[in-house]
């Protein structure tokens, strides 16, 4: 029995220093941790339990040194912050942490035991993509993992975290999870490289212009998070763990909390500024209401006049929606109206109650945006409002203008409880707009200069009065209450506990056919 033992310990032992010497060196060379490392740090300490540990490859009769064991992925499961998570570590040491058929495999038996026992799945992606001497049989590997991707979807989630190359088909695995980390500097995904781009197009670029994560989290919106080294990485992806349940059927985890449900914000009624056409930064207000100012940002870096996020309210985990005044004013666009789509969706997934904070004057006009498809684009966030299910509270904070008022949560789309506060202006287009079209006769019959700007000044204060205000619409129903800006935090977390047991049931169908 000894020998057995020894000869086991051997083959561990193997499969634990897989890569070479020289290969592991290179890779803390570049300051990236090894594939064990990462789990390691992610992971609580003594969790992980790996499976598939001696699997190697079987594409052609080689000696052992051409079939390392693991085969070039790290996987099994363990536990962050005593919760249950799966997890695959590609070991770039290992094989360039190339996919072929039994890394796929290893991969494909991970995501199974994700999916039937209803946990997380952690991907951490550092491979240079389909291992190319194993030819269709890598493909054949790429297509089960996107596969299961797509039936994980909404069911348990999925992190997919870029620690170096992920380039070609291996780009989509990670596209199609629910967040992607990118490591600023280390971290590239692309379709093709630079060098095919220049034959192709004969443009020059870097590789970090082309598939870095700046450019990815600021220009494509494909990288969530970014962060300066892969230890912020990990930690992020702890943070974000915190904030979503395990799968679909369970409750997000309930923290307890030291800032009191009734407690006041004050502060809230000086941070508007007098004139409706000056800033204010929405992310104060957000950081002002929810619990102990911790509030973790969607894409914080693309499409930055909507802010989304998570964050508590009560102790329990709520998806933050909100416009960003500080940035074009706070309008909707191509990428705004995307970028909160997703990220409605992905609440009302996973049983996240949506909290939405409204400022908004219309959408982007141009031709840019028209030929763009707003309108498609547009109708994405509509559609996502109108599907969610979850506990959904408005706030109108001041502009709720048009169409796109409409489509950010409003009464009308389904929103359970929609507040305003004193400074809300509801209607259909801004005072100024509006009263150059009503009057534009009036207007244009006045010859002097002054006395035309003091009539539609005049105008403009009477529509005020009679249109864009709260109360207009509160008579109607469409906003429950006008409260004092002061008692917001604790009014939305009384109306996310009375919406804690809501049901909806939807109407029986395959699926809606969203306007992709």
């Amino acid at each position: 029995m000894q020998d057995r033992l020894d000869e086991l310990d051997t083959r561990r032992d193997q499969a634990i220093h897989a890569g070479s010497e020289r290969s592991v060196t290179r890779q803390h060379d570049k300051g990236k941790l090894l594939a064990r490392e990462r789990i390691e740090y992610l992971l609580d300490p003594d969790s992980f339990n790996e499976v598939d540990m001696l699997a190697r490859h079987r594409a052609h009769e080689a000696g052992l040194d051409s079939r390392p064991y693991t085969d070039g992925v790290v996987t099994g499961w363990g536990t962050v912050d005593g919760r249950k998570i799966f997890v695959y570590a590609q070991d770039f040491t290992v094989m360039g942490g190339a996919t072929g058929e039994v890394h796929a495999e290893k991969i494909h038996k991970i995501m199974d035991l994700a999916m039937s026992v209803g946990a997380p799945l952690v991907g951490l992606n550092d491979g240079a993509g389909a291992r190319i001497q194993e030819g269709v049989v890598a493909l054949d590997g790429y297509g089960g993992i996107f596969r299961r991707n797509v039936a994980a979807s909404g069911v348990i989630p999925q992190i997919s975290v870029v620690l170096g190359p992920c380039a070609g088909g291996a780009v989509y695995s990670p596209a199609m999870t629910d967040f992607i980390f990118m490591v600023r500097e280390t971290s590239h995904m692309f379709i093709t490289g630079p060098d095919v781009v220049k034959t192709v197009t004969g443009e020059e670029v870097t590789l970090e212009e082309l598939g870095g994560a700046g450019s990815h989290s600021s220009k494509s919106g494909v990288a969530t998070f970014v962060e300066n080294s892969e230890h912020d990485v990990l930690d992020s992806v702890k943070a974000l763990l915190s904030f979503l349940p395990s799968n679909n059927l369970e409750s997000t985890p309930i923290v307890p909390t030291d800032d009191p449900s009734t407690r006041s914000t004050p502060e809230l009624r000086d941070l508007m500024p007098e004139s409706s056409s000056l800033p204010y930064d929405m992310t104060e207000v957000i950081r002002t209401v929810v619990d102990d100012g911790d509030f973790m940002e969607y894409f914080p870096h693309w499409a930055k006049s909507i802010v989304c996020g998570y964050a508590r309210m009560g102790g329990r985990s709520v998806g933050i929606v909100a416009n960003q005044p500080m940035i074009l004013a706070g309008v909707l666009d191509i990428e705004s109206s995307s970028k909160a789509a997703r990220f409605v969706r992905t609440c009302d997934a996973f049983g996240i109650p949506l909290v939405t904070l409204i400022d908004v004057p219309g959408f982007l006009p141009g031709v840019d945006q028209e030929y763009g498809g707003i309108i498609r684009h547009g109708a994405k966030l509509l559609y996502a409002y109108c599907e969610a299910t979850v506990p959904r509270i408005s706030v109108v904070t001041r502009k709720a203008y048009g169409g796109a008022y409409v489509v950010m949560d409003s009464k009308s789309v389904g929103s359970d409880l929609t507040f305003a506060w004193p400074t809300a202006e509801l209607a259909v287009m801004g005072p100024q707009g509006a009263v150059e079209i009503v009057h534009r006769r009036e207007l244009n019959d006045i010859d002097n200069q002054d006395e035309r700007t003091a009539r539609k000044d005049a105008l403009v204060d009477e529509y005020v009065e009679q249109y864009a205000n709260p109360y207009i619409a509160a008579e109607r129903g469409y906003v429950d209450e006008v409260i004092d800006p002061a008692d917001t935090r604790q009014r939305v977390i009384a109306g996310l506990e009375m919406l804690v047991t809501k049901r909806e049931e939807q109407p029986r169908r395959k699926h809606g056919i969203v306007p992709l």
